[in-house]
């Protein structure tokens, strides 16, 4: 999965692709370099992110992905806490929903999630963006975060998402310490075992730079985040989020040359 951040003030990219050419510029590379899904961003979740307003979001959004729609038939993921971000996204060739909130942003967007019928991504998140990471804690976390996908995984069922659309995702960086990250990283196979197709997102996550203080700039993480994402394919998951997509796909395919 590609990352396209139409936003001033993502992380990892800080406004490149905020424009529409550039945007879709840079989402044609990626579909070039082997992505499988992009995933499609107009408001930024890194800690401390203030919220967008919905016609901002959609001005950001909808205009690359009926422009990528045009020109390639990849699925399109909407990365979106709003429902009807969701709903225009949909309608525009998206056929995925990423929600960081789990379908908790608004009341109504487990029963949004059902009428799309599109497939949905619960995500982890302790808190909101802008304070997640205020000294998260956890008596078990990966118990914890398990239980939290479980029960938003019934929501969604209960509300008419059919089960195999639902995707889960730990959530690493969203409301997570170091070691919250790793004990998720190493409880993989665990959130692989419950049957759900699991995103895993850690690319250039400010945790690969507390593991090495060289990284301290996003873009010096490409090394932590191939180890990430080998780690994933290992455990099971079934696609991992990232900026790095060509070489993503040829650590991806020398490490299946290797398994046989």
């Amino acid at each position: 999965m590609g990352i396209v951040n139409v936003t001033p003030d993502s992380f990892s990219d800080g406004g490149r692709y905020l424009g529409h050419d550039a945007a879709l510029a840079h989402a044609r590379r990626l579909i070039a370099q082997g992505a499988d899904i992009l995933d499609i961003g107009g408001e930024s979740t890194r800690p401390g992110a203030a919220p967008v307003p919905e016609a901002e979001e959609l001005a950001r959004v909808i205009p690359l992905i009926t422009a990528i729609r045009a020109d390639s038939a990849i699925p399109v993921s909407i990365d979106t806490l709003k429902p009807a971000v969701a709903r225009a996204a949909v309608a525009a060739g998206a056929s995925l929903w990423n929600d960081v909130t789990a379908l908790r942003g608004a009341a109504d967007a487990p029963a949004v999630a059902a009428g799309l019928g599109c497939e949905v991504v619960l995500m982890h998140m302790l808190g909101e963006p802008g304070t997640m990471q205020n000294a998260p804690r956890y008596d078990d976390v990966a118990g914890e975060v398990e239980a939290f996908l479980l029960a938003r995984a019934g929501a969604a069922m209960s509300a008419g998402v059919a089960r195999d659309r639902i995707w889960l995702d730990p959530g690493i960086g969203f409301g997570k310490t170091l070691e919250h990250n790793l004990t998720l990283l190493r409880a993989l196979p665990r959130l692989v075992a419950l049957g759900f197709p699991v995103l895993l997102g850690a690319s250039r996550k400010r945790f690969i730079a507390a593991i090495d203080p060289a990284a301290k700039e996003a873009g010096d993480r490409l090394g932590g985040s191939l180890a990430v994402a080998l780690e994933g394919a290992r455990a099971g998951v079934a696609a991992v989020r990232v900026h790095d997509v060509a070489e993503t796909v040829q650590a991806l395919r020398v490490q299946a040359a290797i398994n046989g």
